[in-house]
């Protein structure tokens, strides 16, 4: 049965060091991990985590975008797991955007981020997976692997003037 985890502050050294690579995505303790992290990002109205958030410097994502409280304007897509990921190519045109982020609760940062990229990853069923991104999903997926890099959107933004709460950035929107 999943467990509902405790998610990493900002402040933890797990949320600043480098995930390591995941030599056997069918291993149960990887499995259980996958499971684990489903639950926690739902619960806490996430569109993605990273396992290094939830104290675990593994070198794996989940993307869960679907509207909610915090991304009202999500778009809907069933959430997957994704292991070892390597972005492949980035688009030049980058946009700036708002992001938040589970391990930093209470504030939003306009962030650059490429609107179109390339990754590769393993599934959890272990299977080799090329896609393309664009847009908010792009947006998800830079963020998160920023995690396994322990960059947090906080280091992106460029300038603290881009910096704001939570609840100025939900009065806005």
């Amino acid at each position: 049965m999943p467990i509902l985890r405790q998610i990493a502050q900002l402040g933890q050294p797990v949320l600043r060091g480098v995930a390591g690579i995941i030599a056997d995505p069918s291993d149960p303790t990887v499995q259980a991990l996958i499971d684990d992290m489903l639950v926690t990002v739902a619960d806490a109205n996430g569109v993605g985590i990273a396992a290094p958030q939830l104290y675990e410097p593994l070198s794996l994502l989940i993307v869960a975008s679907r509207p909610n409280p915090r991304y009202p304007d999500a778009p809907m897509m069933a959430p997957m797991a994704v292991i070892n990921p390597e972005i492949l190519w980035m688009s030049d045109e980058k946009e700036h955007g708002w992001e938040g982020c589970l391990s930093i609760p209470g504030l939003r940062g306009l962030v650059p981020r490429h609107t179109r990229i390339g990754v590769r990853f393993l599934t959890r069923e272990g299977e080799t997976r090329e896609e393309e991104y664009t847009n908010f999903l792009a947006r998800v997926f830079q963020h998160e692997i920023d995690h396994l890099h322990g960059i947090v959107f906080i280091d992106r933004v460029e300038s603290t003037l881009d910096l704001i709460t939570e609840k100025e950035y939900l009065r806005r929107v």
